[in-house]
């Protein structure tokens, strides 16, 4: 039997820390962005007897995770056993206790390893490295969480309508929530689940339940046919459009319908509005940019009016480049910088509009909570870089040669138009509306977000 151990001390209360890992939301803000983990079951929560299993991908294939909850005490411990799964033993002790400054956290994990000594001899130092940089990334996400809790922290908790809540964005947008103690409800196109907090909505159908709408204080809009999920054929670029268009349209003629509204309207955009502008800097009074992208953006945002003629505040986050190994663009790029096969884009001048994950998270709760935030808010970090140098950074902390460069006719021959507008582009744009308030990034720099995103710290 094997023990790791680790331990973090927190600037907050003992009941404030078992509290964040109490509420739902949890489990998805701990989970290691650069694992491949899906929900598939959760009963309960760390009370004893609850029950959770996912799905963890381990060298590419699929493996069954399921954890009972035992020895529960309130402010002092729980504990996750592995019911199915990977080890032949796994028992996760979380431990609780006070300190003069605050609390100390103590993650104690007892395993047991397949293939007996074989398995001890071959995987033990692989394990404990994985066990290393999880629970440092768990710790250091945890303490960024509870202090970005109390720079948002409410007179009372928010109730929260979200759409895309499944999504990349959303899914972690709604746990950062939830473990805040706001209470967070799901836009979903299926039948709602009402005890799950759902509300239904069909933007293609044209149909929205509007009363359930009532009464919110904060509604965000992330719901939208993905960018760059299929080739930019005419029928997929009006898909594109139509579902951006049409689905703020039907949230903000809700909005302007129902008697209690909300006290903002918090619905997304992108970086593409501003087009491809070479290397002048960009803020949010620069004008409208040309192009397919451009022109959505202006149309997406300008389909929330509704809600802003009836007197609710709405902010259009213009979302940069999401930095996470969970998806989006960084997951698509790490197999080909781990393997060393990558490089520059085209001549790797164009100007990359980045922001980490996390930070994200923390722009759409400003864009919540902070009332003189109105209109265009650029959600990105300070610190735009050009692509030749986006590439030696992730080359950097993978420790990867980045010798391969994609010739930018190769790019357009094979991806058209779409590649051209999403790789080839190039728009240089400052946070300054968000830096005109008491945002702090965890991640201004390149270097700090990819090492953080991906807990490669060395």
């Amino acid at each position: 039997m094997q023990t790791y151990e680790a331990n973090r001390e927190f600037p907050v209360s003992v009941e404030t820390l078992f509290n964040w890992h109490k509420r739902p939301g949890a489990f998805e803000r701990l989970a290691p962005p650069w694992e491949s983990i899906r929900v598939i079951e959760k009963i309960g929560g760390i009370e004893n007897g609850g029950r959770l299993t996912f799905e963890i991908k381990k060298l590419g294939f699929p493996v069954q995770w399921t954890a009972v909850h035992q020895d529960y005490i309130e402010n002092q411990q729980f504990c996750d056993v592995q019911e199915k799964g990977p080890f032949k033993y796994w028992k996760h002790t979380h431990l609780f206790e006070p300190t003069p400054d605050g609390s100390r956290l103590t993650d104690r994990v007892e395993y047991e390893l397949p293939g007996g000594v074989w398995g001890a001899t071959l995987g033990g130092g692989f394990t404990h490295s994985m066990l290393e940089r999880m629970f440092r990334f768990r710790h250091t996400r945890t303490q960024n969480d509870l202090a970005r809790h109390e720079f948002f922290k409410q007179e009372r908790p928010w109730k929260i309508a979200i759409s895309g809540a499944s999504g990349l964005v959303g899914s972690q947008l709604s746990a950062f929530l939830t473990t805040a103690g706001h209470e967070v409800h799901r836009l979903v196109r299926r039948a709602p689940n009402r005890e799950q907090k759902e509300i239904y909505w069909n933007p293609q159908t044209e149909k929205i339940d509007e009363q359930s709408l009532n009464g919110f204080d904060g509604i965000v809009h992330l719901a939208g046919e993905g960018i760059a999920s299929k080739k930019w054929t005419e029928e997929q670029k009006l898909a594109i459009r139509r579902s951006r268009t049409e689905g703020t349209h039907l949230i903000a003629e809700a909005i302007s319908r129902i008697q209690n509204k909300p006290r903002v309207f918090v619905s997304a955009s992108a970086t593409g509005f501003y087009g491809n502008r070479g290397d002048e800097l960009l803020t949010e009074d620069s004008s409208k940019g040309k192009g397919f992208l451009a022109d959505v953006c202006q149309a997406w945002e300008s389909s929330a009016n509704p809600a802003r003629d009836a007197d609710v505040r709405v902010v259009h986050p213009r979302i940069g480049i999401v930095l996470t190994p969970q998806g989006g663009a960084l997951a698509k790029m790490l197999p080909a910088f781990q393997c060393g096969v990558a490089g520059p884009l085209g001549d790797g001048t164009m100007f990359m509009s980045w922001i980490s994950l996390d930070d994200l998270i923390g722009v759409l709760c400003t864009c919540l909570f902070d009332e003189t935030l109105d209109g265009a808010v650029n959600a990105v970090a300070p610190n735009s870089v050009q692509n030749k140098e986006f590439t030696k950074s992730l080359g950097g902390v993978l420790n990867r040669p980045t010798l391969l460069p994609a010739p930018e006719f190769a790019i357009k021959a094979v991806l058209g138009e779409l590649g051209e507008a999403l790789l080839l582009q190039s728009a240089r744009v400052a946070p300054n509306r968000l830096e005109a308030t008491q945002f702090k990034f965890l991640h201004p720099t390149l270097e700090q977000a990819l090492r953080e995103e991906t807990a490669i710290y060395s």
